[in-house]
């Protein structure tokens, strides 16, 4: 086999992995769940993705010996829903999916997500493989173990910690990705440079755009993301402390997500994540902790990168000031009735900032809207 880059995920009591990384880890798949000890391996994917890619990783699992299947959801976050939650579970039991056996998730960030919940529940648990097909999935979603639907009162809030046996994230099936989702993935990107790598933040700086045409640098940013992304999760895999700092920009974006209704056509949850990586630096600039010319940069270099950076490109609107604070209000990081941000004092200085003054948001979101 090709030589693949590899990042390990160290941990303990028998549940580390590694992430695989390279052009072609598809035609794979097959040999390398085979070695995990499976004997059938079901996927779940969208009939977007699954039109282009699940023949072939069906013809490479059953190659390998392998019993396989195929679930498929619609497209779009409007399927991390109970309904499709439910469909998914009944697929993988029709297709006889034991506890030994393997689900696959081929797809972007919905699908890792709907799917690694379904695997996390279903049999009291069943193990699973993340095969992640958009540049938002490789580098963040498919990696740490968070799985889980949407409820209309917020999103992610129904889930579970269900670490995968496996991430093969073949780096070609970028290449059939819209431009729009291209850029909605480049939003992650940006956000391990702004958390705590301001030197990596300079290197997208400077290579954004190899990473969009399929150079070199799209293998070297998957990679240095999800290694970042792992040291996190070694260090603290259940978002006790350190791993909160994954979520900057988040706390806006999703409740930006929240209220355009998941409506993907309006608002996918990478440009979501964009608004809020320039707002959390805005706010940051706004209550003296961060140079106002770091907040500039932020926002200059997401344009740049054709994402949107206020809350005015949010197309149909979001509602005023206190409908975005009662939408910030159920995220998952709010601790008895109080906000938590993730809050910069520069590029590459993010850090967790509990209970924040509500009015203090509410006056920030207030002078965004007018600002247009």
């Amino acid at each position: 086999m090709t030589d693949r880059l590899t990042v390990d995920v160290s941990l303990d009591q028998g549940r580390a992995y590694s992430i695989l990384i390279g052009r072609g880890l598809l035609d794979e798949a097959g040999v390398r769940i085979a070695s995990l000890g499976a004997r059938a391996a079901v996927i779940v994917s969208d009939s977007n993705v699954a039109a282009l890619y699940a023949d072939r990783l069906r013809t490479s699992l059953e190659a390998a010996g392998l019993r396989s299947g195929l679930v498929t959801v619609a497209p779009g976050e409007a399927s991390k829903s109970y309904a499709t939650y439910a469909e998914v579970c009944d697929g993988l039991l029709a297709h006889k999916v034991e506890r030994g056996d393997i689900v696959v998730a081929l797809g972007g960030g919905v699908v890792g997500d709907l799917a690694g919940f379904a695997a996390a529940t279903l049999r009291r648990g069943v193990r699973f493989v993340q095969a992640p097909t958009s540049l938002l999935a490789q580098v963040d979603s498919s990696v740490g173990g968070k799985t889980g639907i949407n409820s209309p009162l917020g999103k992610n809030l129904i889930g579970a910690f269900h670490q995968p046996r496996l991430v093969l994230a073949d780096t070609a099936t970028l290449d059939t990705l819209s431009e729009r989702e291209m850029r909605a993935g480049y939003a992650e990107v940006a956000k391990y440079g702004l958390i705590g790598d301001a030197a990596f933040f300079d290197w997208c700086e400077a290579h954004w755009a190899g990473i969009f045409s399929g150079g070199p640098e799209r293998d070297e940013a998957v990679a240095i993301c999800c290694r970042s992304k792992a040291g996190v999760v070694v260090r603290d895999e259940r978002e006790d402390g350190e791993r909160a700092l994954l979520n900057l920009g988040h706390t806006f974006g999703h409740a930006l997500e929240r209220l355009t209704g998941y409506d993907s056509d309006r608002l996918v949850h990478g440009e979501g994540v964009a608004i809020g990586l320039a707002l959390a630096f805005r706010f940051s600039a706004r209550l003296g902790l961060c140079p106002g010319q770091d907040a500039g940069r932020v926002a200059n270099h997401l344009a740049l990168a054709g994402l949107p950076t206020s809350l005015a490109a949010v197309p149909g609107g979001c509602g005023d000031a206190d409908a975005l604070l009662d939408a910030m209000a159920q995220d998952k990081k709010v601790r008895d009735g109080a906000l938590t941000f993730i809050l910069a004092r520069g590029i590459g200085q993010s850090f967790i900032a509990p209970g924040i003054d509500a009015a203090e948001v509410r006056a920030f979101l207030t002078d965004e809207l007018l600002a247009g």
